[in-house]
């Protein structure tokens, strides 16, 4: 249960897990913070969620479980509405603005947790937002669950240096798996690849499985523990 604070340029951040509202490129933007248990590790993960105009927002159940893995191995966690949905002020942007909102939770993340690593992680349409500004963003890691390959221009993004995973279902009906495997063969530094079979694209029934994945996978790159 989070609980709401009022509306601030730049809020501290929190030190419960709470709903709160930043000033974003295009207005306010709509975000949820989730803390781990006890003093955690330090680093924060800002989690990104599917496309705004077939119904994708914070709440999203693969993006909900991506936040809880993440919070469960220590991070404090950031899901966040793009511009245009939810309480998030603006208009859909095609990927250009929503990665502007990005830019502009990390740079609240950093203000006000400067000694934190920075993770991103992103579902779909989110995963292409996250890849786009990983590199820019100088991140530790990043986390790509069903990235869109071959419905966006992954082609020109310039990749990060950064420990990289990709989660990809194998029976996914809105991104095509051999697209993304083709993609990741490409690469001159392809990034850690899970294939999950039988899985469609919203892992239905296969969330948990996603999650012990995602955790798994992640777990040698983890920040170390926060100094009480």
């Amino acid at each position: 249960m989070t609980t709401a604070q009022p509306a601030s340029p730049s809020p501290a951040f929190p030190e419960t897990a709470s709903a709160l509202t930043l000033a974003g490129p295009a207005g306010n933007l709509e975000v949820v913070v989730e803390l781990p248990e006890g003093a955690g590790r330090a680093g924060t993960a800002i989690v990104c969620h599917p496309h705004p105009l077939h119904g994708g927002t914070l709440h999203n159940k693969v993006v909900t479980m991506l936040s809880r893995a993440l919070a469960e191995l220590g991070l404090a966690v950031v899901r966040f509405n793009f511009r245009g949905v939810g309480a998030s002020q603006g208009s859909y942007d095609e990927g250009r603005g929503e990665t502007d909102d990005l830019r502009a939770v990390a740079a609240w993340v950093r203000q006000q947790r400067p000694h934190d690593a920075v993770w991103l992680a992103g579902f779909s349409f989110g995963s292409y937002v996250a890849l786009r500004a990983a590199k820019s963003l100088d991140v530790a890691q990043l986390i790509q669950i069903a990235p869109p390959v071959g419905r966006w221009a992954f082609e020109s993004i310039d990749l990060p240096d950064c420990p990289w995973l990709v989660v990809q279902g194998e029976a996914d009906e809105v991104v095509d798996p051999n697209a993304v495997y083709q993609w990741i063969e490409g690469l001159e530094r392809p990034p850690q690849l899970i294939r999950m079979p039988d899985t469609s694209h919203y892992f239905h029934r296969r969330l948990m499985d996603l999650r012990g994945a995602v955790k798994h996978a992640v777990q040698a790159n983890l920040p170390p523990e926060r100094l009480a």
